[in-house]
């Protein structure tokens, strides 16, 4: 076989079953070879809608995702989303074509060093040069991409090696790797710390997913009983409801969440790395507290504030060995009565217009319990991450270290090829949503029943609204007021869409977003004044939030 059938087999043999991609002349020989083959490609129509659908795959399922494109402006576009596979730790392999070997360096048409591009966004990158390379590369890509703290992988491969003989089988496929154990007296000195603190707050990341450590974490915040607060990535980790979840914390963070790290003598870190958008002024962030810092990953734990414990390796297995009540019913008292006065609580909604917060609870009550929402970035996002409850983190896909707009549409469309046994909503804003509109194309075309729900407030709403805090209300270049008609825009490409405009209106128009057979997009016009609160601003510690005026 030659190596385009090759990378077919190993796929196959991988368990790949979906694939996302743009053809192209580089890459021709390995569509060529998946006519062939089982595995269903996805045409995405743009390269970055198929690096995020790939991720959102993988998001959505722990599963590996995989995307393709051609040389030059192929492999260029899927840079972005492979970067934001690379801050969020998602598993992602990227096979890009390349120009034959013999034309690398020369210039030749299409040509980019896609190597070089992606070396700073991706956990490795393989430029394949003989044919020999290809069956290691494939499998070192696979391995890498999973191994240890997920993250994404790149393999170029020249056209000449697609179309040369490659005699050798798919490698076999490595098992997991355990995680390292962690050393007794470590966990000892952790045991030592949590039994002597009286004031312990449990802050969590999406590390916990990454170990697939979720029920281990259960049980040990139920155990000790101590008051948890998560990062944006870390929603779900507790579900929503339970009586020890306080919450995101953060820049737009509820005032409790963040009130009680400031207030703890003792920060337990899961799977989390102290982010700025956390943190506000890391010098004053927790600063009462002593550090216990659990994670998979030694390069983020003292990398911003230095651990009084660290705790490097397997998660689950350190949790379930400092699990032990703890005496603190005090401070569990004082953490939910402070949660039940300044956390997120949404009003029924204005009487004119659409409240945000209001709409997102109302979806959440007529939405299955287990449905997906994949997001994109600006203040819907921040909304959805206050307001909607989420059980499970795989339920909530956001792009949390890129912040990339352009995410929620295509990711949500790999959600639903990954699982299509599950409702999944894309929550975007007018100024995301235009940028991988094109998406709703590959919607149509498979069919896929992802509702997707515009929140317009014709600005590029997160900008304005620190244009109008930070920068004194000089506002520049976040007018979207010449917005097309969203509906228009929808049945253009196909697809039934609304419009609603009054709060009276919301609950018919949600159970006809859901009861819509197939893809259907709801476009819901907000108040362009209308602001996440509260906020921090970027510099100022986590006490000096803003509170505003809250739903």
């Amino acid at each position: 076989m030659n190596g385009a059938e090759h990378i077919t087999r190993a796929l196959e043999a991988r368990g790949i079953d979906t694939i996302f991609g743009y053809p192209g002349g580089m890459i021709m020989p390995l569509y060529d070879a998946l006519i062939d083959s089982p595995i269903r490609h996805i045409l995405c129509r743009h390269e970055q809608g198929a690096a995020f659908a790939a991720g959102g795959y993988a998001r959505a399922s722990g599963r590996p995702g995989v995307c393709l494109a051609t040389s030059g402006p192929g492999a260029t576009n899927l840079i972005t989303g492979i970067a934001d596979a690379h801050l969020d730790s998602v598993p992602l392999v990227a096979i890009t074509g390349q120009v034959p070997t013999a034309l690398i360096g020369t210039d030749a048409f299409q040509e980019t060093d896609v190597l070089g591009l992606s070396l700073p966004v991706t956990k490795h990158s393989i430029l394949v040069r003989r044919s020999g390379e290809l069956p290691a590369a494939i499998e070192e890509a696979f391995r890498v991409a999973t191994a240890g703290r997920p993250g994404p992988v790149l393999v170029d491969v020249p056209k000449d090696i697609l179309l040369a003989e490659v005699d050798a089988d798919p490698l076999p496929i490595a098992g997991p790797e355990a995680g390292e154990t962690i050393a007794p007296e470590a966990i000892a000195a952790a045991r030592t710390l949590l039994r002597s603190s009286h004031r312990p707050v449990i802050y969590a990341g999406g590390g916990v997913t990454l170990a697939g450590a979720e029920e281990a974490f259960h049980r040990f915040v139920e155990t000790t009983g101590i008051p948890t607060v998560l990062t944006l990535k870390g929603i779900g980790n507790l579900p929503d409801g339970h009586q020890l979840n306080l919450g995101m914390l953060g820049m737009h963070g509820s005032v409790a969440a963040n009130r009680v790290v400031q207030e703890c003598d003792l920060l337990v870190v899961v799977g989390a790395r102290f982010d700025d958008r956390v943190t506000g002024r890391l010098d004053r962030f927790a600063p009462h507290a002593r550090v216990v810092h659990l994670d998979g990953d030694a390069a983020q734990v003292g990398k911003l504030r230095a651990a009084d414990c660290a705790l490097v390796g397997a998660i689950a297995p350190a949790l379930e060995a400092l699990a032990a009540p703890l005496d603190i019913e005090g401070w569990r008292r004082h953490c939910r009565a402070l949660h039940g006065m300044e956390g997120f609580a949404a009003s029924a909604g204005a009487a004119v217009g659409i409240d945000p917060a209001a709409f997102l609870r109302r979806l959440a009550a007529a939405a299955e319990r287990r449905a997906i929402i994949s997001c994109d970035v600006g203040q819907h996002q921040m909304w959805v991450a206050q307001y909607y409850p989420f059980d499970h983190p795989r339920q909530h896909l956001t792009s949390g270290g890129l912040g990339a707009m352009g995410f929620g549409l295509p990711s949500a469309i790999g959600a639903q090829l990954a699982r299509p046994d599950v409702p999944v909503v894309n929550v975007s804003g007018d100024g995301s949503f235009l940028m991988n509109v094109q998406e709703l194309a590959t919607l149509k075309r498979y069919g896929l029943p992802v509702k997707v729900v515009v929140f317009d407030n014709q600005r590029l709403g997160m900008v304005r609204q620190q244009q109008e805090l930070c920068y004194d209300g000089r506002y520049t270049e976040v007018d979207l007021s010449d917005n097309p008609d969203f509906t228009a825009v929808a049945e253009a490409f196909g697809l039934p869409a609304r419009r609603v405009s009054e709060a009276a209106a919301v609950e018919e128009a949600i159970g006809w977003c859901l009861r819509t057979p197939g893809p259907c997009l709801l476009h819901v016009p907000v108040a362009a004044e209308a602001n996440v609160w509260p906020m921090v601003k970027p510099g100022h510690a986590n006490e000096e939030m803003i509170r505003g005026t809250v739903a």
